[in-house]
């Protein structure tokens, strides 16, 4: 892991490890702390995305259905 994965270092954090797992909502609050000025894009896993690079945008990708869908 690198120091700006971890947040060491003195570098800008690039990547957030310890989100894994927590819901859409609580990740987004640990990232906005860490980088206020983060442009946060919810897609599902596997989307398509561009390869442009953006240094304020942080993907979060989801895979989980949480409650039954139904009609209605």
């Amino acid at each position: 892991m690198s120091s700006t994965e971890c947040g060491g270092g003195g570098g800008a954090k690039t990547s957030w490890p310890e989100v894994v797992g927590l819901s859409v909502e609580e990740a987004k609050k640990v990232i906005l702390k860490d980088k206020p000025d983060a442009d946060i894009v919810v897609l599902p896993v596997g989307s398509v995305v561009t390869a442009d690079y953006r240094p304020n945008r942080v993907r979060i990708f989801v895979d989980i259905v949480a409650q039954t869908p139904h009609v209605g």
